[in-house]
């Protein structure tokens, strides 16, 4: 609107095509990601994603240590599902191995699994409150975090890394009164995150997330996105049922797999907090059905790596994000060839374009926490040659020489 000597002319103005970086290090933004963001005014008309800002080549790095060494550097590819990556791994090298755990082992193990999926959705909810503004909703759900914190360290002695997988079986038994402790614990929590759900359905937080960052059924399939990310876009798909590894086959009548159509933020968020109800039911069914014997082998872990030969194996688990596959290759000398790890935040980075065209860019911080991503353990390196748009891999000596000279 332009005023000109008291003479009101509607002018219109067509936006420039801007671009704004947003990230990597970004106070609004849950994990470092690069994103180069053009805005045409707000709304976001193109997205280019830069990764590799927290890359830390733990695959080389596990190439170059013992089986043992490699268990505990891989539970450290990530601190919210550090279980879930000692246990993708564990299952190769037993199957490489002909190792088979006991009923009692594979049963902690899914206890465990789950009790890691509680733990990281009520983190990634605690998230989305405070990306949102709800800064008292995300100290509520962080504090009722707390006490399946408290578990693990009664358990494995540790609140993140549990360090309770070893070959063939588990390191951390389970006695009568910790398994009360969690049967108490498991009521507090259904009680705190039935609140949670109440308040993830309340007609102000609906407005701010229902619509946002869309990704819809055949957009998910076409990118293979996994885990909560494809079941609210209605992908009916889950490791655990499809694929069932440690007790879950046992364990298929407890629990539902869930699933939401509209593909926006608010359906990403509606199938973690149900998940939450559906661990809580396989918790319990594991505490009814926990049978007795020995946890790990007799045989110290030391001769057991010895004897595992050379071969390679896949595995798949359901991690909280989604399906984690790893490839693993054994030299048959206690060491590895090759170590492949495909995170679900790999799998999910690439529906993030989809989902932030045509938001605004108060949106993108929700947006990006709505996939719960995890960066340190995705990160990939690519040297790119920006002149001619080559790209290549170097062997790791030719980069610590490029390190050197520079």
């Amino acid at each position: 609107m332009v005023v000109e000597r008291n003479v009101e002319k509607e002018v219109e103005v067509e936006y420039a095509r801007l671009r704004i970086p947003f990230g990597p290090v970004h106070p609004a933004l849950k994990e470092p990601v690069s994103l180069r963001v053009s805005v045409r005014g707000e709304e976001v008309i193109d997205v280019d994603m830069v990764l590799g800002h927290v890359h830390r080549g733990i695959e080389a790095l596990a190439e170059g240590r013992n089986l043992i060494q490699t268990l505990y550097l891989i539970e450290r590819i990530c601190g919210i599902c550090s279980h879930s990556h000692t246990t993708c791994f564990i299952q190769a090298l037993e199957e490489i191995g002909g190792i088979a755990p006991s009923e009692r082992a594979l049963y902690l193990r899914t206890l465990i699994f789950e009790m890691e999926r509680i733990h990281s959705h009520l983190l990634l909810l605690g998230v989305m409150a405070y990306e949102i503004g709800f800064d008292t909703l995300f100290m509520f759900i962080w504090h009722v975090r707390e006490k399946i914190l408290d578990l693990f360290e009664k358990i494995t002695g540790n609140r993140i890394h549990h360090a309770m997988n070893t070959i063939g079986g588990v390191r951390w038994n389970l006695t009568p009164q910790i398994a009360s402790e969690i049967n108490s614990c498991m009521k507090e929590m259904e009680k705190a995150v039935k609140y949670v759900r109440d308040i993830f359905t309340d007609g102000t937080v609906e407005k701010r997330i229902c619509g946002l960052g869309v990704l819809d059924y055949s957009e998910a399939l076409k990118l293979c996105v996994v885990g909560p990310t494809a079941r609210g876009s209605g992908v009916d798909i889950d490791v655990r049922r499809d694929h069932p590894y440690a007790a879950y086959n046992d364990l298929k009548g407890n629990f539902s797999v869930i699933t939401r159509r509209d593909g926006d933020v608010h359906a990403r968020i509606e199938v973690r907090v149900l998940e939450i109800f559906e661990s809580i039911n396989i918790i319990r069914a594991i505490l009814e059905k926990l049978p007795e014997g020995p946890i790990r082998p007799e045989e110290n872990v030391l001769r057991l790596m010895r004897r595992i030969p050379e071969g390679e194996a896949v595995s798949l688990v359901e991690a909280p994000r989604g399906e984690l596959f790893y490839f693993v290759k054994t030299d048959g000398k206690g060491g590895l060839r090759r170590l492949k790890v495909r995170t679900p935040t790999f799998s999910n980075l690439i529906g993030l374009k989809s989902m932030l065209l045509g938001c605004e860019i108060a949106d993108i911080p929700v947006i990006v926490a709505s996939i719960d991503p995890c960066l340190s353990c995705t990160n990939r390196v690519t040297i790119v040659d920006q002149r001619s748009g080559e790209s290549k891999v170097v062997s790791l000596d030719a980069l610590r020489r490029v390190v050197r000279e520079k």
